[in-house]
């Protein structure tokens, strides 16, 4: 199966403003040509919104950017009635959710009412104003970044939340190199023009080429070991980790888990998926999805430390 065409147009697009980063517009592409959410986690100036941004450029697509604050109001971002006098009935005023790219950013900022209030049009597709359900445009995509939850003036999101996002994907510093590429392609301060290199349908196509390529059951095998890894690790060869873990994966994420590396495979130009593809994107799909006990957070232990014991544990195919 060639890769599509327009996912290099728009790679080559993106690098013409961002710098590096190769790994965050990669796992970005993934969640467009999966149709699920990202979540982007890293110190401020890392490009993460600059990606988003560039990337809903380079798409025939609407795009909304949301800046989320302690004071922002659920209605701000799913909208509310107003009361028309004319009419004398109330009709809905739709809010910025009703893109087909949607940046949330520094979703972690807001309490938690305002971000439960993208649960529904994550989940569903959908949103309810005044007792109407609104479907939302297609292909709908929440591209969300946060701070990390030790910065000054950010809120922990709800674990039900968490679990919509299909990717959460943590942003480091550029090199030393690509930092100098950055210094000199942007202290002029010029603006970089974007074109437009892909149409919501042709995304849809390739979702549908993704859904079918051939995912072999050894390998799906080797998706229910590591998630059922993150539930039992004893029973997974991992006892050690049994206590470090106080809830594990949902089968949401084995769901997950399939669908990216699916995607991942496409993107390499493969009809079939590989213990690679799913080794590549195992730790995004599965880090934010693994609840640690206090004992390791006593010792210093995230969840990222749990996944790779987890992927050096369960047999390869």
């Amino acid at each position: 199966m060639p890769r599509a065409d327009f996912l290099d147009r728009i790679s080559a697009e993106v690098h013409r403003r961002v710098v590096g980063q190769e790994y965050m517009i990669e796992r970005l592409l993934i969640g467009m040509l999966t149709g699920g959410h990202v979540l982007m986690e890293g110190l401020p100036g890392l490009a993460k919104t600059l990606a988003v941004r560039t990337l809903a450029e380079t798409i025939d697509a609407t795009f909304q950017r949301i800046q989320f604050t302690p004071d922002l109001l659920p209605a701000d971002v799913v909208g509310t009635t107003i009361y028309n006098n004319r009419t004398g009935e109330f009709v809905p005023h739709k809010g910025p959710i009703f893109a087909h790219i949607v940046l949330a950013d520094e979703v972690n900022r807001a309490p938690a009412k305002v971000q439960a209030a993208l649960l529904e049009a994550m989940q569903e597709r959908q949103v309810t104003i005044g007792g109407e359900t609104h479907p939302l445009p297609q292909p709908f995509l929440v591209l969300a970044t946060q701070n990390p939850i030790e910065q000054e003036g950010t809120y922990p999101l709800p674990e039900a939340q968490v679990d919509r996002f299909m990717l959460k994907v943590r942003v480091g510093y550029p090199t030393r190199v690509e930092e100098k590429e950055i210094l000199r392609r942007m202290s002029g301060g010029g603006h970089i023009p974007i074109n437009k290199m892909a149409h919501p349908d042709e995304i849809l196509a390739a979702r549908d080429q993704i859904a079918n390529l051939y995912l072999d059951d050894k390998i799906a095998d080797y998706i229910l070991d590591l998630v059922g890894a993150t539930r039992d690790p004893g029973a997974h060869g991992a006892p050690d980790l049994a206590p470090l873990v106080e809830i594990g994966a949902s089968p949401r994420a084995t769901i997950a888990l399939a669908a990216c590396a699916r995607a991942h495979a496409f993107l390499r130009g493969r009809a079939y998926v590989t213990p690679e593809d799913v080794k590549a994107i195992g730790p995004d799909v599965l880090r934010h999805r693994i609840m640690i006990t206090y004992e390791a957070e006593a010792e210093e232990i995230t969840s990222d430390h749990v996944v790779r014991r987890i992927f050096e544990t369960v047999r390869v195919p």
